[in-house]
């Protein structure tokens, strides 16, 4: 241990020096926090999807279409259908063809999750041709 003892001059020498011990550890820690926060930044991002500019599909004579209104129940044609009974209906509406197309149409404020549930239910029901119907750009 040293001791300086001249008491001759109060006056405090200038340091040239630059400390840079603070300005690292500053850095790291910034560097740490934005390593961090950038994954959890980009979790929820609002997305706007994209209108369809697909050229028109030709209708057949009689489409068959099942409506999901804003209540969530949905329509066959012209007929209230429960979820129950989805399967049955649309086995007489299609005469038992499983492979004819079911054109599917949702009410604009009907929840993505809600218009998954009725594919999941068409694709129980065997029938795995749906086209969504939309308004077109």
């Amino acid at each position: 241990m040293s001791v300086k003892l001249d008491h001759g001059d109060d006056e405090l020498a200038e340091n040239h020096e630059i400390n840079v011990t603070p300005f690292i550890d500053v850095m790291l820690v910034l560097l740490i926090i934005f390593m961090v926060a950038a994954p959890l930044a980009t979790v929820d991002v609002p997305v706007e999807l994209p209108t369809s500019t697909a050229e028109r599909q030709t209708k057949p004579e009689t489409p068959l279409y099942l409506t999901l209104k804003s209540d969530l129940s949905f329509v066959l044609k012209d007929k209230p259908v429960t979820r129950g009974d989805l399967a049955k209906a649309l086995d007489e509406a299609t005469g038992g063809k499983k492979d004819e197309r079911v054109f599917l149409r949702a009410d604009k404020s009907v929840p993505y999750g809600e218009l998954m549930q009725g594919m999941n239910l068409l694709r129980s029901a065997g029938y795995l041709k749906v086209a969504l119907v939309g308004l077109e750009q």
